[in-house]
């Protein structure tokens, strides 16, 4: 305390410590499995991380690199986008690096957002969406995603009836975490009506872009009239394994790149450059690549899936991502934030309650998010002792 008042700001005073640091903390203090924090426990291709070691001992990106990121790396996210999604952007204009997606998120929300605008929130939400709008001064409301046959939907009325005069923007997640929600062609196009009726920017977050097992991936700036409204963010850390090494990305109209370039270069400025070369190389593996990917998450999906509903969870299947949620109300039981509490104790598996991503914390109360990144043997061993649960 100093002089009587707290030394934490307001805006951040009610966040905390992440349920992540929480939970994996407790995941190391008991032993147990981690399927709470969403970090694979093998790294991604050998090919790529080899291009780091040569890019390091060539000197490439040890010191600054560029602001906007190694010219190599922005031609090559320009390059990505026109590959998969027919999007054409300028590399030296249109495309901004950043240190991971939480980075590209939070300076485009300092950037975009002026104190009382209002951002719509795809609710549960990952938790940083919330601190962001905080610390931009923005106020954050949310649209609920709820249970509807096995899966999360979308309301699109309850999405419209949300903006109001005061509405700046509206955040998506697709494919959506934690839910495992992939937002459709048709809800894209109703979302893409509503921003351009009522003059609105839309930031997506599409980091689990090449994990959809349902449906497809559609960015929202492929929508007529949402290029020069829509700030699309990704990164290399789900796609290629490599979650640490914070290397993320925006690509955007040129004004909305140099608005968020505004905020950015007084966050880290830089970050990564060596690293910046290897994801260059990492984006132009071949489509093998993205596909092999995708189908051993989806494989991983299944397995986990399928322990859980054996242990005796209601599973909500997941269309993308590699989080699954689940309901606890099967046990006799509600409060998820307590079962994950006591779950490690109980059989040795660590998990993150969903209700912390919730504004409504009745609406996720009993609902748990394991992620299923690992290898086969830790999920199977996870999936045994989960049986526990079951008596």
């Amino acid at each position: 305390m100093t002089q009587g008042r707290p030394l934490l700001n307001r805006r951040l005073a009610a966040f905390g410590t992440t349920i992540f640091a929480e939970m994996s903390a407790l995941a190391v203090r008991t032993g147990s499995i981690n399927l709470g924090q969403g970090f694979p426990d093998t790294d991604g291709p050998e090919e790529i991380r080899e291009a780091a070691v040569r890019a390091l001992r060539a000197g490439h990106g040890n010191q600054y690199p560029p602001g906007p990121g190694v010219p190599e790396l922005r031609t090559a996210i320009a390059e990505h986008q026109r590959r998969h999604y027919a999007l054409t952007y300028d590399p030296d204009s249109e495309v901004l690096v950043t240190a991971g997606a939480t980075e590209a998120i939070a300076a485009t929300l300092l950037a975009l957002v002026e104190p009382g605008d209002e951002v719509i929130a795809l609710e549960p939400y990952y938790d940083s969406y919330a601190a962001c709008v905080a610390m931009a001064g923005g106020t954050r409301v949310p649209v609920t995603l709820r249970p509807d046959g096995g899966a999360f939907r979308l309301d699109l009325d309850e999405l419209r009836a949300a903006v109001t005069p005061r509405t700046r923007l509206i955040l998506l997640n697709t494919p959506h975490n934690p839910t495992g929600t992939v937002l459709t062609r048709e809800e894209l196009t109703e979302i893409a009506t509503l921003a351009r009726e009522r003059d609105l920017l839309v930031v997506t977050d599409e980091v689990y872009e090449h994990l959809v097992f349902e449906g497809e991936h559609i960015p929202l700036a492929s929508f007529p009239g949402m290029r020069e409204r829509t700030v699309t963010i990704s990164s290399a850390g789900k796609t290629f394994s490599f979650t640490g090494w914070k290397i993320g990305w925006i690509t955007a109209s040129p004004d909305l790149v140099n608005a968020v370039k505004a905020a950015k270069q007084f966050l880290t400025y830089v970050s990564g450059g060596p690293l910046q070369y290897a994801v260059a190389e990492a984006l132009r593996l071949p489509d093998s690549y993205f596909e092999d990917f995708r189908t051993t998450l989806h494989r991983k999906r299944d397995l986990l899936a399928d322990g859980l509903r054996t242990a005796g969870f209601e599973v909500y299947q997941p269309q993308g991502t590699y989080f699954i949620t689940t309901d606890i109300t099967p046990f006799g039981e509600r409060d998820a934030y307590t079962f994950c509490r006591n779950l490690p104790e109980r059989c040795g598996v660590v998990a993150v309650p969903n209700s912390v991503f919730y504004d409504d914390r009745e609406a996720g109360r009993s609902q748990v998010r394991f992620t299923f990144c690992k290898r086969d043997e830790v999920l199977h061993e996870a999936a045994s002792r989960l049986r526990r649960l079951a008596g």
